[in-house]
């Protein structure tokens, strides 16, 4: 069924006169829903969102319009149905919970259902960490998306998104589920890791500014079709990544520790595309693009710098029984440390997310796909902070390994 956001992102789009007839041939609908179509046009030039004239109906530009346009565009990238964002009671929904660390049905003034079906959306989504379903406990991750739909619906107030709480206790409750359903099923619980690849080749990449929308990266990734229209450079980028994510999980399921020869093996895998500087430590300075205060290895002194993290990784892998928290702080450090040494000409961070991932992964603390909600956050704390963020990190890592613990844990149990 054709909404009135529908409509208005195909005027707006457009930007020249239309006809309503001319709408509903755009959106390939039949004639009969022509009354439907003309009165949302109606409507959206009554908001102030489009404009009437005899000829037809066009896009009010505004600033208001373009940060509706651009919240749609954003949506379409991410696989999300704006039509479930887009409304007023959702965004008060949203707009109460971030003040609080965790919403539940007693702090959220609402019927029992309605807060369910907002849950749901934000679950389907990836932009809420559900702690407990029975009493309802959970944590909505703040991010651009919701931040614009806020601004987009008038709000401005204070929102929660610093928490020192820590998430051990709950990652060590779902870590001990978790092992006994894998111990149960192995056959499932690989299935399930393939489920998570798609999304996080494409959170991955899409950090790094790959154009390509989540449902296109499904079709070249699972239906193996190429949608007209995008670059053969985007398209491969894609794939190369997706080669190197299979050899990590290969590797942790062989139980293979990293070493250095198997992180230019990752690269060269990933940078495919680029085969002049794949596989390769870098001899040049390079920078991180908009970000001047984050300080990389100089080129002359980047074997020495890996070789004493490797010495530690050697070190820290060899011990027997060691806590979570630690386990979690030596990942955050790994991480930090190899994206600072920046040993590579580009792709840097696409490989450190890969051998964190195998880091944990090796430990049996399973981690497969930083959530969409929590992007935002975990840019801001590595390659987008403008200082070493080690301490935030790992409080974001706490809710990444928890979300994907609470997602591995409810397919294995369906």
């Amino acid at each position: 069924m054709v909404t009135k956001y529908d409509v208005f992102e195909i005027v707006y789009k457009n930007r020249s006169l239309l006809k309503p007839i001319e709408v509903v041939k755009i959106l390939n609908k039949d004639e009969r829903e022509y009354h439907v179509i003309h009165r949302y046009l109606r409507k959206l030039a009554d908001e102030n969102l489009l404009i009437k004239k005899r000829q037809g109906f066009q896009a009010e530009i505004s600033k208001k319009t373009e940060l509706l346009y651009n919240l749609i565009l954003y949506c379409i990238k991410n696989g999300i149905n704006y039509n479930f964002i887009l409304d007023k009671n959702f965004v008060q929904f949203i707009s109460d919970s971030l003040q609080r660390e965790e919403i539940n049905f007693k702090n959220i003034k609402l019927n029992p259902r309605t807060i369910k079906k907002y849950v749901d959306i934000l679950d389907k989504y990836g932009m809420i960490l559900i702690l407990s379903e029975k009493p309802l406990r959970a944590k909505i991750f703040h991010n651009v998306l919701l931040n614009n739909l806020l601004v987009y619906f008038g709000y401005k107030h204070l929102i929660i998104t610093e928490s020192s709480k820590s998430c051990i206790p709950e990652i060590k409750k779902e870590l001990g589920i978790y092992r006994k359903l894998r111990k149960k099923d192995e056959v499932k619980y690989q299935k399930i890791i393939n489920e998570f690849e798609i999304p996080f080749i494409y959170h991955s990449l899409s950090l790094e500014g790959n154009p390509i929308t989540l449902p296109d990266t499904v079709k070249i990734l699972k239906d193996k079709l190429i949608p007209a229209n995008l670059k053969a450079y985007d398209v491969d980028e894609i794939k190369n990544y997706q080669e190197a994510m299979v050899r990590m999980l290969k590797d942790t399921n062989e139980r293979k520790p990293l070493s250095l020869q198997a992180i230019l093996d990752y690269h060269r895998l990933a940078l495919r595309h680029r085969s002049y500087l794949a596989g390769s430590i870098r001899t040049i300075n390079v920078f991180i693009k908009g970000n001047p205060n984050f300080k990389t290895t100089p080129p002359e002194k980047i074997k020495n710098e890996l070789d004493k993290l490797f010495e530690k990784y050697n070190e820290f892998i060899k011990r027997k029984n060691v806590p979570l928290e630690e386990i979690l702080k030596f990942a955050v450090y790994f991480h930090n440390e190899f994206q600072h040494i920046h040993p590579f000409e580009d792709g840097n961070s696409r490989t450190t997310r890969l051998i964190a991932f195998h880091l944990l992964q090796s430990l049996d603390v399973p981690i497969f796909d930083i959530p969409f909600g929590l992007l935002d956050e975990y840019l801001s704390r590595t390659k987008g902070s403008k200082k070493r963020e080690d301490i935030k990190l790992y409080q974001s890592l706490q809710k990444i390994i928890l979300f994907n613990l609470k997602k591995i844990n409810e397919k294995m149990s369906s």
